[in-house]
């Protein structure tokens, strides 16, 4: 389960990460900045963007009631049903993002809410599901995602670790091969310290599945130490405006962060490389440029090497430092000057005699 693939892309150990841009509610409500988002993301080097298909009525209920109202967070006032129509990607909407995404040569999937999500992606046949973490626990909606047969990736954000392997459980009982779980915080902006990133070495352990971080803090430095330690997706969320005044705009990345995201997540992975200790190409030209051995003092031939008449000095023409006991006392087989570097021709295999 260590690898998965999205629309012809591995992804997984040993490939580059997988970059998500997610759209949300950046588009502020017209299909003209959809697109535009697409662009930036496309631009930006993102793999992949992501919307959210629901309506506010698939979501929750248009109710004054307290349990529906929002008091704290960059939401507060609003009831959830305001939030959602506010924040929704409209339906009709969804055959002209696949279709421009396709068109811009970008991977488009989605989060789907419920099951009639489901059902409409199904005919645009989306590569892949996102489960976002607020539904990590709507395990019959796993289990219809896993059912279709696609890739599906689910953010942990809030969930336990038994609620994540039900959840992990659910997957592969409804038939999901190609399964990847998103260390996540849920908050909006969220705390760069409270992500825990060795939580994702014991999650690919435990769960033997590719693993990602879903990102909502304010800088790079969480998903980019995520890759350090193996993380194979990166989500983050993109806005045109940071001061757009949208309901995601404030904790997204504008585009020119995200292209900078992009690139310091491929050159970290870049540099993880493999485990080696041979010398590196780029290390060639500086070999010389080592400590060997030299000379120091005009010598003659038949003399004998004494320790003032050799020092380990750069650079590197004569013989490693680890044969200077070998070296003293034993007769030079032709004159030296100072500076010239030590080499077995010469000197003699045997130590002098006093």
């Amino acid at each position: 389960m260590r690898t998965m693939k999205i629309n012809g892309r591995i992804i997984g150990h040993g490939c580059p990460p997988y970059l998500i841009a997610e759209m949300s509610g950046n588009h502020n409500g017209t299909l003209k900045s959809a697109f535009e988002l697409i662009d930036k993301a496309k631009a930006a080097g993102a793999d992949a963007i992501k919307i959210q298909t629901y309506r506010p009525d698939t979501i929750t209920l248009k109710s004054d009631l307290s349990d529906f109202q929002i008091v704290d967070g960059p939401w507060a006032g609003r009831t959830l049903y305001e939030l959602y129509e506010w924040a929704h990607t409209p339906w009709e909407w969804t055959k002209d993002l696949f279709d421009y995404a396709k068109k811009r040569e970008i991977t488009l999937f989605s989060s789907p809410f419920d099951n009639t999500a489901i059902d409409l992606l199904e005919e645009f046949d989306v590569p892949a599901y996102k489960i976002a973490s607020f539904e990590a626990i709507d395990l019959p909606l796993i289990s219809r995602a896993a059912n279709t047969g696609k890739p599906l990736i689910i953010s942990t954000g809030m969930a336990s670790q038994e609620e994540i392997a039900e959840a992990v459980s659910t997957a592969r009982k409804a038939g999901c091969k190609e399964l990847a779980l998103l260390l996540c915080v849920s908050s909006y902006p969220a705390p760069t310290d409270e992500y825990n990133l060795l939580t994702l070495l014991d999650m690919a352990k435990r769960f033997d599945v590719v693993v990602g971080l879903s990102d909502h803090s304010l800088e790079n430095h969480a998903a980019i130490a995520a890759v350090s330690l193996g993380a194979s997706i990166v989500e983050k969320h993109l806005t045109l405006n940071r001061d757009g005044g949208g309901p995601d705009d404030g904790f997204s990345l504008e585009p020119q962060e995200f292209k900078q995201l992009t690139s310091s997540c491929q050159s970290v992975w870049k540099s993880l490389g493999t485990v080696t200790y041979q010398r590196k190409a780029s290390e060639m030209g500086n070999v010389k440029f080592r400590r060997s051995l030299y000379f120091v003092k005009n010598l003659k031939k038949g003399e004998c090497i004494s320790s003032e008449a050799v020092k380990s000095i750069r650079p590197g023409y004569g013989l490693p430092p680890k044969f200077l006991n070998e070296v003293i006392g034993k007769t030079l087989l032709m004159d030296v000057s100072a500076g010239t570097p030590v080499d077995w021709d010469k000197i003699s295999s045997r130590e002098t005699q006093s």
